[in-house]
């Protein structure tokens, strides 16, 4: 029997039973396409984390009070009993590392307006307390200008570093480096812009201004609660780090030997290793969804099979009568009832990248092609045209020739 010939047989059944026929299909595409659009989803979320969610250098690791992301209930009134951790607990740490560890804070201290001259931004640019290992504790690069100086801090020299969003916002037709800027009332000299980082889900990473960090406890408070970074010195040394830093900071805070740590300590896996939860979640209801709809639309492909059984018995009749065997019928409605499913399930595919992929274009990164998903739909739905295709082939292969020729 020749492939395409079933696929004309199928297509004819669909369009004698149009509204039947249809409502099957949409059936068997929505189903699928929950599937693959959530594993699209999943697989642009993935893609962008990798490429411009890693807001931390690949060896660095975070410690704050807090978590730094958080999925699912949690016991909050553990974390609001823990004491801060503070600039003092972070200069101890600092030197009990060697400098290479690059300890710095990571705190926004205020959130407000900036102003040069008569131009200013709107109240929304962060002011972060920051030293000299800031920008590559947080994979910043500088586009023009130099980083801060220990001597910078030492003599509390006020100096900024500003993001792009700022130096495009201020300095449009002028050059930033040496210019004063004005926060709040306090004049700081430009010493360094960074380069765009652009945005991590519609919030931009190039709005802000970076002071030393002492200069801002002194004007926004020195017993603030801060996340402190430190650097690893590699990858595969972040592990080692951890315990090390660990059993440091435990002796800082005074942490008793037989109580938890009361403090959470972060790294690009173990964020990674979060949101891969969450992600997974995700594809967990697509295809949970996408299965009970299949199971439905699998009942419709078998009505609709045993409604063309039953419309086409004359036709059975004929064929068996010049001599189609048992098998032959089978395979017929067989093929019939997988190209049914395979109709339904390529609109689905293709719906369902689709939508997938407007996640793509919202986050701004590159579009993604489910290609396991894609296969797996393709055998999946082939599947679903034998398990519900099968029992109509054989009902089909076990008429009487000689009662088929009579039906009317």
């Amino acid at each position: 029997m020749q492939f395409f010939e079933v696929f004309r047989q199928a297509f004819d059944s669909i369009r004698a039973s149009k509204l039947r026929s249809g409502l099957t299909l949409l059936a068997i595409s929505m189903g699928v396409f929950a599937i693959i659009s959530a594993n699209t989803a999943v697989l642009v979320l993935d893609n962008y984390f990798r490429s411009t969610l890693s807001f931390m250098g690949g060896d660095v690791i975070t410690v704050s009070r807090t978590p730094q992301i958080s999925l699912g209930p949690s016991d909050w009134s553990v974390y609001r009993n823990r004491q801060n951790i503070t600039l003092a607990q972070m200069d101890e740490l600092s030197s009990r590392l060697p400098e290479s560890a690059g300890v710095g804070p990571d705190h926004v201290y205020t959130t407000t307006q900036v102003e040069y001259s008569d131009r200013q931004t709107d109240p929304n640019v962060y002011i972060y307390g920051a030293n000299e290992h800031f920008l590559g504790n947080r994979a910043y690069t500088l586009h023009e200008g130099r980083n801060f100086l220990p001597e910078d801090l030492e003599y509390m020299r006020n100096v900024a570093i500003i993001g792009h969003d700022v130096a495009e916002l201020l300095f449009e037709f002028e050059e930033p480096i040496g210019k004063i800027i004005r926060i709040q009332g306090h004049a700081y000299s430009v010493i360094g812009v960074t380069e765009a980082r652009g945005s991590v889900f519609g919030n931009t990473l190039d709005r802000f201004v970076l002071i030393p960090y002492n200069i801002a406890a002194n004007k926004y408070g020195r017993n603030r609660n801060i996340a402190i970074q430190v650097r690893a010195g590699s990858v595969d040394q972040v592990q080692n780090a951890v315990d090390e830093l660990t059993g440091i900071l435990r002796v800082i805070r005074g942490v008793d030997p037989s109580a938890p740590n009361d403090f959470e300590i972060a790294t690009n896996e173990s964020i990674s290793g979060s949101l891969s939860q969450f992600t997974g979640f995700l594809y967990l209801i697509g295809f949970v969804i996408g299965g009970i709809v299949l199971l439905g639309a699998g009942i419709g492909v078998m009505n609709i099979m045993l409604v063309s059984v039953t419309e086409r018995t004359r036709e059975i009749g004929i064929r068996k009568a010049i001599g189609a065997r048992r098998k032959e019928i089978v395979t017929q409605f067989l093929l019939e009832s997988i190209a049914l499913c395979q109709i339904g399930g390529l609109i689905g595919i293709l719906a369902g990248i689709g939508l997938g992929n407007v996640a793509a274009i919202y986050f701004e990164t590159a579009l993604v092609f489910p290609l396991g998903s894609a296969i797996g739909g393709v055998v999946g739905m082939t599947i679903v045209g034998i398990v519900f295709g099968v029992y109509p082939a054989l009902k089909a292969a076990k008429l009487d020739p000689i009662e088929s020729l009579r039906y009317e």
